[in-house]
């Protein structure tokens, strides 16, 4: 019965896990890079969002989401970064994505991105679950 609890994939789950860290945050390095090469941007988009003290939650988003990403790929504080994460996609979702105060176009849209925040937030807690595995800083 142990055995159908636990599965090692032939053994090949610490490349799984590598693998699998490296998804959740490609995301956020990707498409959040500009959030630190353009940061006044960020700052601006942050304002036009009406979020509190822009410049503070631009510098947070940039922290989060390219350094932070970069820990996850590494596996260094693998388990609270992943909660951090969790709570913080989770905001964002709610603060950038707020489909149900919109009308038109922009519902379907931001309707899809905040169930993908909703489901990102779920592989993090999955991954505070199961830490990051044996390829990665936290394990050596």
């Amino acid at each position: 019965m142990n055995s159908l609890r636990y599965c090692d994939f032939g053994g090949a789950r610490p490349f799984l896990l590598l693998v699998g860290r490296i998804l959740m945050v490609v995301l956020f390095l990707i498409s959040d890079f500009p959030k630190l090469t353009g940061f006044e941007g960020t700052v601006q988009y942050m304002a036009s969002l009406g979020t509190p003290a822009p410049t503070i939650a631009a510098a947070i988003a940039v922290l989060m989401e390219v350094f932070g990403s970069i820990l996850v790929v590494l596996g260094f504080f693998t388990r609270p970064l992943a909660i951090i994460f969790a709570v913080y996609t989770l905001a964002t979702g709610f603060i950038g994505h707020p489909y149900w105060t919109m009308t038109g176009d922009a519902v379907m849209p931001n309707m899809i991105n905040f169930y993908k925040n909703l489901s990102i937030t779920g592989g993090f807690l999955l991954l505070a679950l199961v830490g990051p595995g044996a390829l990665s800083l936290d394990r050596r």
